[in-house]
């Protein structure tokens, strides 16, 4: 329970610490740090650049298909187009999210970033006794393990995502979709950075009932409770399909998991029936998923590799700004992805619709609203 009080205060602590936000960014070259067998790396020949990014990834490693991948993806397009070293540490367990930080700290690191709010707490700790190194904080800020109280250091930068934006689009392609009337979304643990999506897709429904008189109903998530559907785990497949198994008896035909590698299993069940589709978050999972590509809607993207690729450059050419950087749909940190081979079932008038709205929320013109959301100066 403290461990969720102390993930839930780094939404309060990214509100209270943002004064202004970051551009949307653009990869590898790892080294063994130490003997420490927690730690996985890799070595490529010395690029011409004498920088050394390096990345730390919570446990569910740098093929998740989700945001360690992600993330990860960025830091080996900083090797490859801007010619830096690079370095890993990646985690199976959360025991080794200390020792991984700071074997990449030993490495003499000119940069680390470390993967989501489960790292908080290391990111902190190693901040605070290295103030000479630079860290990168990705999906999370910064706050006090005991009182919660936002942190701000000079040597982290937050990167954070307003993904309830790119929800909203993803929630109103849903409800203009879907033939049953009823959809569903579900995500791994209540972590500020999950439940901002389903906030997101909650009101994109609700926005599409509003237009067009309907009532398309949301499964797995009350906004206004901020409580709903978690499996609870983030890397156990199979509780993914049992309970999208359950959404589907319950009539709903379109369902967004917000689960990291769980929503493998929302995706293993859809496609046992005919006519339910899944959207993916974080990733195009038409492009990490190729035997659900039939039932894959769209997915709700969130740029961590552009962040991490221009946080890398900056640092590189000496601009180093601790300022967080906030992913929009303004800025092209979040997005959603094409519609790929469902493009037939969104009709023209959705998908057009779905483009307006875009162009709105970017004006200012439509408010889409979280309280996970960070605000963006």
């Amino acid at each position: 329970m403290k461990k969720f009080a102390s993930v839930a205060a780094l939404t309060t602590a990214a509100a209270l610490v943002l004064t202004a936000c970051g551009d949307a960014p653009e990869t590898e070259n790892t080294t063994s740090p130490t003997n420490d067998p927690s730690a996985t790396q890799t070595t490529d020949d010395a690029p011409a650049v004498d920088f050394l990014g390096c990345m730390v990834s919570d446990f569910g490693g740098f093929d998740d298909n989700s945001f360690n991948e992600t993330s990860y993806s960025g830091l080996e397009r900083a090797k490859s187009e801007l010619s830096i070293q690079i370095a890993s540490a990646e985690s199976t367990d959360a025991g080794q999210y200390t020792t991984n930080v700071d074997s990449m700290v030993q490495q003499g690191c000119d940069l680390v970033f470390n993967v989501g709010f489960n790292l908080a707490d290391a990111t902190l700790t190693a901040a605070q006794n290295n103030t000479e190194s630079h860290f990168a904080l990705i999906d999370s800020a910064l706050s006090d393990p005991e009182t919660f109280e936002p942190i701000t250091l000079d040597n982290v930068k937050p990167l954070l995502y307003n993904t309830h934006e790119a929800a909203f689009l993803a929630g109103y392609v849903a409800a203009g979709t879907t033939k049953t009337g009823t959809v569903a979304t579900f995500g791994g643990q209540p972590y500020p950075s999950v439940t901002i999506f389903m906030d997101g897709f909650v009101d994109g429904v609700a926005k599409y009932n509003e237009d067009k008189g309907t009532d398309v109903k949301v499964l797995g998530w009350d906004k206004e409770a901020q409580s709903g559907s978690m499996t609870e785990t983030f890397d156990e497949i199979p509780k993914g399909k049992e309970l999208t198994e359950q959404f589907i008896s319950q009539g709903a035909d379109i369902i967004m998991p917000v689960a990291g590698p769980v929503g493998e299993g929302a995706m293993a069940a859809a496609i046992e029936h005919e006519g339910v589709y899944v959207i993916g978050v974080d990733t195009d999972a038409f492009d990490k998923y190729t035997q659900y590509q039939d039932i894959l809607l769209t997915s709700v993207l969130k740029a961590m590799d552009l962040s991490v690729f221009d946080t890398v450059r900056s640092a590189k050419d000496g601009m180093w700004d601790p300022t967080p950087y906030v992913g929009t749909l303004e800025n092209g940190g979040v997005g959603i992805a094409s519609y790929h081979n469902l493009e037939d079932a969104v009709s023209a008038e959705v998908r057009e619709e779905v483009e307006n709205l875009r162009a709105e929320i970017i004006a200012g013109n439509l408010k889409v609203e979280s309280p996970s959301a960070s605000p963006v100066n």
